[in-house]
C-alpha cells in the first residue's frame, strides 16, 4: 500500500471578484493517508484523444475540518494532477475518498 501526503480542495462557496462575475473560492488543506486501490482506466471520448480516467480510493486521517465540510471536497491533488472526489465513506477517523477523472474546475 502506497503512502499519500497532499492537498485537498475545498469549495468555500461563490463570491463576486468583480460586479457580475462570480467565481468558486477554494481552499486547500493537507492531510496524510494511504493509497488503498489503485486502477487507471482509458475510455473511448468523443474527441481526438480517449478520456483517462481513475478509479482510485485513498484513505486519509481526517481532522475535525474534514469531518465538518466532507460534503464540500472537490478534489484531491495526486501525481502532480488534481482528481475529482466522486465519494467520501466515514469510517471514523479516517475518511475513504474516491476519485475519478480530472479536475477541471
Amino acid at each position: 500500500m502506497a503512502r499519500f501526503f497532499g492537498p485537498i480542495g475545498y469549495s468555500e462557496g461563490t463570491k463576486e471578484t468583480t460586479p457580475g462575475v462570480w467565481e468558486n473560492s477554494i481552499s486547500e488543506r493537507n492531510y496524510y493517508g494511504d493509497v488503498i486501490r489503485d486502477i487507471r482506466r482509458v475510455e473511448g471520448g468523443e474527441g481526438l484523444n480517449d478520456n483517462l480516467s481513475i478509479n482510485n480510493s485513498f484513505s486519509i486521517v481526517a481532522d475535525a475540518y474534514a469531518n465538518e465540510n466532507l460534503f464540500a471536497m472537490l478534489w484531491i491533488k495526486w501525481m502532480g494532477t488534481k482528481w475529482k472526489i466522486t465519494g467520501v465513506e466515514v469510517q471514523s477517523p479516517r475518511l475513504i475518498l474516491t476519485i475519478g477523472g480530472v479536475f477541471n474546475g
